[in-house]
């Protein structure tokens, strides 16, 4: 896997004062992305055990409540696997730590990915520029969703996924 930067202190990305891992490779390639550089999934650095040791030393902070994926998009084929490696860990080291995701492809095409029992909030949905909206929270256009994955998963029936209490339509 690679990536282009890890954020401290980020109050943007997720609920409270958070960690951001901005991994490379993207197949969406949304119009107006706020972020393109990270669309070639050979671009940016390696992430390598100093990268994964800054990430696991801001989480050690109290005040820190979790740690967000974004990109790029981790979800692309070029990240899955690393990133569900990192996130099992950081799952298994910090459980009361919160994890969040985006991603730009849909809930119900990632719904059953392994990693999804460790996620706590995925937002959803390629950017929309006709849908952007600077007012809502944690997203960039209407159209994506802010996912509580848990209760997400917890339904058996086939139902739309639970919204996560921030996501105001």
């Amino acid at each position: 896997m690679r990536y282009h930067n890890i954020t401290k202190d980020d109050m943007l990305n997720g609920d409270g004062l958070r960690v951001v891992l901005w991994v490379a490779g993207c197949e969406h390639c949304c119009r107006e992305c706020h972020n393109p550089v990270t669309w070639d999934p050979n671009g940016g650095l390696l992430f390598d055990d100093a990268a994964r040791q800054e990430i696991f030393e801001q989480l050690e902070k109290s005040y820190i409540s979790g740690v967000t994926f974004s990109g790029g998009d981790p979800l692309h084929p070029a990240n899955r696997a690393d990133v569900k490696e990192l996130i099992s860990e950081i799952r298994s080291k910090y459980p009361d730590k919160t994890i969040w995701l985006y991603t730009g492809d849909i809930w119900e095409n990632v719904a059953g990915y392994p990693m999804m029992k460790n996620i706590d909030v995925l937002v959803d949905g390629e950017f929309h520029i006709g849908e952007r909206d600077p007012k809502l929270l944690w997203k960039g256009s209407r159209n994506q969703r802010v996912i509580d994955v848990k209760k997400s998963l917890a339904q058996t029936d086939g139902a739309a996924p639970v919204l996560h209490c921030g996501d105001y339509r």
